[in-house]
């Protein structure tokens, strides 16, 4: 993997924090936008849906300010147990998200975007892992709810976090729970440049 000229379009510390421990140090560029997802999409889809959008507004950015032709990567996760979850809008709301997981099994999906700015290469793809949650009480969400943790993660939980103890087990990749599957995007990042020199 070229580990230059590599922007994030994300400031998510889990994000980056995975690319430094991989030796990547990308531009870190934010993407401002619009989070809803089209109504009876699919969870794979939404989450590709969302990580080509953000990528996109970053290569608008990018090309404005003329950079060349950087590597853009996105990434967007859902938790989805009978529906699509995101981020709780709320308290109530991520008291409601982790009741309805508890003891129970769900999956996470994270869509990741990959591409170069101003040229036709454009590689979006999907990882979903299942996670088994334990079974927990009220007075253990609540006492969760009262840290900042919750809040800006899909399904109200960071598995890397304080709620890690109430995961029983997963099945498939944990960094795709974390938010950004490096295995599989350092596999379609060569997979895509080796098909393009």
């Amino acid at each position: 993997m070229n580990k230059e000229n590599i922007i994030l379009a994300s400031s998510s510390p889990r994000r980056i924090e995975i690319m430094h421990q991989n030796g990547i140090y990308p531009t870190i560029m934010p993407a401002d936008v619009d989070e809803t997802i089209p109504q009876g999409s699919e969870m794979q889809d939404a989450v590709m849906y969302l990580a080509l959008k953000k990528a996109l507004f970053v290569e608008e950015k990018v090309l404005e300010s003329n950079h060349n032709n950087p590597v853009i990567i996105a990434a967007d996760t859902v938790v989805y147990k009978d529906k699509v979850i995101g981020k709780p809008k709320d308290r109530q709301d991520a008291y409601d998200i982790l009741w309805n997981l508890k003891g129970e099994a769900h999956y996470v999906a994270t869509g990741v975007c990959i591409l170069q700015a101003g040229t036709s290469i454009r590689h979006c793809f999907y990882e979903i892992t299942k996670v088994f949650f334990k079974d927990y009480t009220e007075k253990e969400i609540n006492a969760y709810l009262d840290t900042p943790e919750p809040y800006d993660k899909a399904g109200a939980y960071a598995i890397q976090g304080t709620f890690g103890k109430y995961v029983d087990h997963i099945e498939g990749d944990l960094n795709n729970v974390i938010g950004f599957p490096w295995n599989r995007i350092e596999k379609e990042y060569n997979k895509i440049f080796m098909n393009h020199k």
